[in-house]
């Protein structure tokens, strides 16, 4: 089995200096993780100073974790604009650079769209970017991953149409960021394109599990759909205790898979 946990879900602890990249990175090694899934935020100096950029893939080689999703915000595929989209793919190409070096297996670029419904233009205009983003990931060892995060992709329906449409695009299967009222359908669509999961918690009951969720549904849809990726969490917890959050969400899916 593999496990990470994107830093965002330190992003209180990066925000007030009780961790940095290192730290996330130790974190990471001495709690259980396998592999380093960044937040291209906690990477921004990276794109500019390769020597620093050098010193971070050195810290994840020394802990033996190799880089997995490296999640970029600013990269998406849909803008109404041709102009607006070429500022959009400008961000994907650096940060595909950034995530090269790394050595990284994965990257998360959003489909855009700012509003939930998907026009037969969008999509159309979304399928086009994809199909031309893919082969350049590809070509630097990258798979492309599209997740249920913002916009069009909170609608299961609209996430099955993408990933029907281009091929090579796998799924970062979010337990959480459904519309209202779908999360359960999402989960029952689109298990059977996951290629990375972000399992989201906020906060544990006495037995250690969720109780806003019914994860233990997700589980069961991921492991019968044969999901063999890495167990990803997102943990963002009411609390404010992110990295007693982390091994929290770690231990509840040990436990869902029946790992000790």
């Amino acid at each position: 089995m593999r496990y990470s946990i994107i830093s965002y879900s330190f992003r209180r602890s990066f925000e007030n200096g009780s961790m940095d990249i290192d730290g996330y990175i130790n974190f990471c090694q001495e709690n259980g993780f396998t592999q380093l899934d960044p937040w291209m935020k906690h990477l921004e100096p990276g794109l500019t100073d390769r020597s620093w950029l050098a010193k971070v893939k050195a810290a994840g080689d020394a802990t033996g974790l190799p880089f997995g999703c490296v999640a970029i915000d600013g990269g998406h595929i849909y803008e109404p604009t041709a102009e607006e989209r070429a500022k959009t793919r400008a961000t994907a190409n650096a940060w595909l650079d950034v995530a090269e070096f790394l050595g990284a297996s994965q990257v998360r670029i959003d489909t855009g769209g700012r509003v939930d419904t998907m026009t037969d233009e969008m999509l159309e205009i979304i399928v086009d970017g994809y199909n031309e983003l893919i082969p350049q990931a590809r070509a630097k060892g990258l798979e492309v991953i599209v997740e249920n995060h913002w916009g069009p992709t909170k609608h299961p329906e609209n996430v099955v149409k993408v990933l029907e449409a281009v091929d090579g695009l796998g799924l970062l299967f979010y337990t959480n960021n459904w519309a209202e009222g779908k999360a359960e359908l999402g989960w029952e669509l689109c298990a059977k394109y996951a290629s990375l999961t972000h399992i989201k918690t906020f906060a544990f009951d006495e037995q250690g599990n969720d109780p806003s969720v019914n994860l233990s549904k997700a589980f069961r849809l991921l492991k019968e759909s044969g999901y063999a990726g890495a167990w990803g969490i997102e943990s963002v917890p009411h609390d404010g205790d992110e990295r007693g959050a982390a091994v929290k969400t770690l231990a509840l899916i040990k436990r869902e898979l029946g790992v000790n």
